[in-house]
């Protein structure tokens, strides 16, 4: 049972193409986060990141729901949830304003980063996150915290993230219907970069490639910041596909043999090793050998690869990761994966596991779950566990009843 003195829990929900992750997480008094409820689904109702069927994907966001709770012990009320999917845009921007009374307060922060985010964009977008890359005060460049120093101008970097108004809407209605109130919506290739990427990368240079079921994520920091974002449609459910008419088996099979079996590089799977393949109808099973599914699967991660490299080119930033690619995502698992990210790209490639949290370790340090544990970590970073308003309830006291009590413990 989670801790009810501390009230300190946060959810993260990553509704995925592929399946629905709920995370909770209880801060600790230390103020790490502890994973106490873990619950998923197999999500289909998005396509490609976005809800295409209202019903299917509140049944799913339900059942990972329900799960978390049972494991946590307790009543969860409000998450914060990943988007993802091709409606993602985004720009570089950036805003000037004069300093206030000489001194950088946290009104002059607001008001540049308001400024920045004051861009053209089409009518059916809304802007998701204004992410600060440094702030120049005076001509003085690359400053990272202008709180509290003294200039007359202030200039902020941002990076500007938008999506589809009616993507948003969508996910969120399917949240409210199970429910539960949305902390915040969060872009999940930042989410994730918030478990599986360390400070050292992000300031060298790198770029995280997050492999979901419907759609790649990337995501490139140098220098500390974010600099660029895109989302490319291909992902895990074409290799699936690609497997179930090569094959010619039912989907679910070839998801099971993908998951089981699949090797993104031929030369790595073994020509002796033998798997049987089921038929379509009545027909009997067949065997195949494991290279021969290996020489289908890995074209599909070839031009997945080659895809993010060109969207690498695009960018201007592909001399400026030195410390390469990081692939996660429940796709970037597979055996063979990293070897062929090397030989395409020509540079250090690793697969990322979410990090920063405790409890649970065997299940969520895994590529599939570092999204959810990245707004888990981006949830305990915005709110500040001196703040947070709990996500999650006691089954047994309502949150007016904790409220009334913390506040009477207060006053004495």
């Amino acid at each position: 049972m989670a801790n009810a003195q501390s009230g300190k829990m946060i959810v993260g929900l990553d509704v995925g193409t592929s399946k629905v992750v709920a995370l909770v997480g209880e801060v600790a008094s230390d103020g790490q986060l502890e994973i106490v409820g873990i619950g998923t689904h197999p999500s289909r109702g998005l396509k490609k990141g976005v809800v295409v069927n209202i019903e299917s994907t509140v049944q799913a966001i339900q059942h990972a729901i329900d799960e978390a709770q049972q494991m946590a012990g307790c009543r969860i009320h409000s998450a914060f949830v990943g988007v993802a999917g091709s409606h993602i845009r985004s720009l570089n921007s950036h805003g000037i304003v004069a300093i206030r009374d000489r001194e950088v307060s946290q009104a002059d922060i607001e008001r540049v980063l308001d400024a920045a985010q004051a861009v053209a964009i089409p009518a059916d977008q809304r802007v998701l996150h204004t992410l600060a890359q440094d702030y120049v005060i005076d001509n003085q460049e690359g400053v990272r915290e202008p709180l509290g120093m003294s200039g007359v101008r202030l200039e902020a970097k941002v990076h500007v993230v938008t999506c589809a108004v009616n993507a948003a809407q969508n996910i969120e209605k399917c949240v409210r219907r199970c429910g539960l109130e949305v902390d915040d919506i969060i872009l999940e290739q930042l989410a994730s970069s918030s478990s599986v990427l360390t400070d050292d990368e992000k300031e060298l240079g790198v770029c995280l490639v997050d492999i979901g079921g419907g759609t790649t994520d990337i995501a490139i920091f140098t220098e500390g910041a974010i600099r660029h974002s895109a989302v490319i449609p291909i992902a895990g459910d074409q290799v699936t596909n690609d497997i179930a008419m090569a094959l010619r088996t039912p989907t679910q099979y070839a998801e099971e043999i993908k998951i089981r079996y699949a090797c993104a590089l031929a030369k790595l799977a073994g020509a002796g090793q033998t798997i049987k393949v089921p038929s379509v109808g009545d027909r009997p099973p067949r065997e195949l050998s494991r290279q021969a599914l290996a020489e289908v699967v890995e074209p599909r991660y070839e031009e997945l690869f080659c895809l993010v490299q060109g969207e690498l080119r695009r960018s201007g930033f592909e001399d400026l990761i030195p410390a390469g690619i990081v692939l996660t995502g429940g796709t970037a698992k597979m055996e063979g994966a990293v070897e062929l990210a090397e030989e395409i790209f020509h540079m250090p490639v690793r697969l990322g596991l979410p990090q920063g949290v405790r409890g649970l370790d065997d299940v969520v340090r895994n590529p599939a779950y570092a999204t959810g544990v990245g707004l888990l970590l981006y949830g305990l970073r915005k709110q500040g566990s001196a703040t947070f308003a709990s996500g999650v309830v006691e089954d047994s006291k309502p949150p007016m009843f904790e409220r009334f009590k913390r506040w009477v413990q207060g006053s004495f």
